[in-house]
């Protein structure tokens, strides 16, 4: 994983993409409307949105069981983009949106995640994802 030091603070922080969670046994993961969030042993991956202004970025719909991705190594994580809607959702109008796809897999069974995000066209609709190594207490 990439890490970088914050001119703002001076601290070392992970720079993470998705596919540093290959491999990885989760011991919890969860979701709210805005969030997902994968523990391990080592740390925390969330996928979020930071919001600016004037945008949203939210969990639409989530397929299969969250439990399926506990207690196994990742076998699969991937992200797919679109500014299209998929077929059969219709959305009210916006100036821009973005749909944000992640598939996961363990042994135990697939998980599909879809955020919506919607903008004026000038602000993020993008999913961001952070990483927090577990600190010993």
């Amino acid at each position: 994983m990439k890490t970088f030091v914050s001119e703002w603070d001076g601290k070392t922080h992970f720079d993470p993409i998705i596919e540093d969670m290959l491999g990885r046994t989760f011991t919890s993961v969860t979701s709210t409307v805005d969030e997902l969030v994968f523990k391990d042993e080592t740390g925390t991956f969330t996928f979020y949105h930071e919001y600016d202004c004037c945008e949203s970025v939210e969990i639409e719909s989530i397929v299969g069981d969250l439990a399926d991705l506990v207690g196994e190594p990742l076998l699969i994580a991937e992200e797919a983009k679109s500014d299209t809607n998929p077929e059969g959702v219709h959305h009210e109008y916006h100036e821009s949106f973005t749909w944000t796809f992640y598939k996961f897999a363990t042994r135990k069974g697939y998980v599909d995640v879809r955020w919506y995000g919607e903008s004026n066209g000038y602000y993020s609709e993008e999913v961001d994802l952070k990483y927090e190594e577990k600190q010993n207490a």
